[in-house]
């Protein structure tokens, strides 16, 4: 077990360098948020449904275009699918590479979705329903 004072250190920076879907919703919705939102998944999963007003910016084109699409130096939040990837880390670390202030969205996509926040389409906005084991609506508060 590592002391308690190196827990600290990686938990504040941790905290430091990711956020989730809820707190990035809470941002979105006061109008000004603070960053450009990055979806660095793929044209597939983008077509499938991604976060309303994110910037489409595959991890793999980020090195050759993130200047075109990102003002020098502006704050970004980047995402990708889910957990269960490691897209959106790939995706800020090139950012940050670059010198851009980069927050990782936790939870990606996937759990955006889970949520029932909303979700843009080719075909429109849509609410899916949230699920009731991660939805901040319907769990009970963590007190977190």
């Amino acid at each position: 077990m590592l002391p308690a004072t190196d827990a600290v250190t990686h938990f504040r920076t941790r905290l430091l360098h990711e956020t989730d879907p809820s707190d990035v919703a809470a941002a979105l919705a006061t109008g000004t948020p603070g960053f450009a939102l990055i979806d660095s998944r793929g044209a597939a999963a983008w077509a499938q449904g991604r976060i309303p007003g994110a910037v489409h910016l595959p991890t793999a084109r980020i090195a050759l275009e993130a200047a075109a699409a990102l003002p020098e130096g502006s704050a970004v939040v980047v995402y990708c699918w889910g957990p269960g990837c490691n897209g959106a880390t790939k995706a800020a670390l090139a950012l940050a590479e670059l010198g851009y202030p980069v927050r990782e969205m936790i939870g990606g996509f996937e759990y955006w979705a889970r949520e029932g926040l909303e979700v843009e389409t080719d075909a429109g906005l849509a609410r899916r329903t949230p699920d009731p084991l991660t939805s901040p609506s319907t769990v009970p508060a963590c007190d977190c």
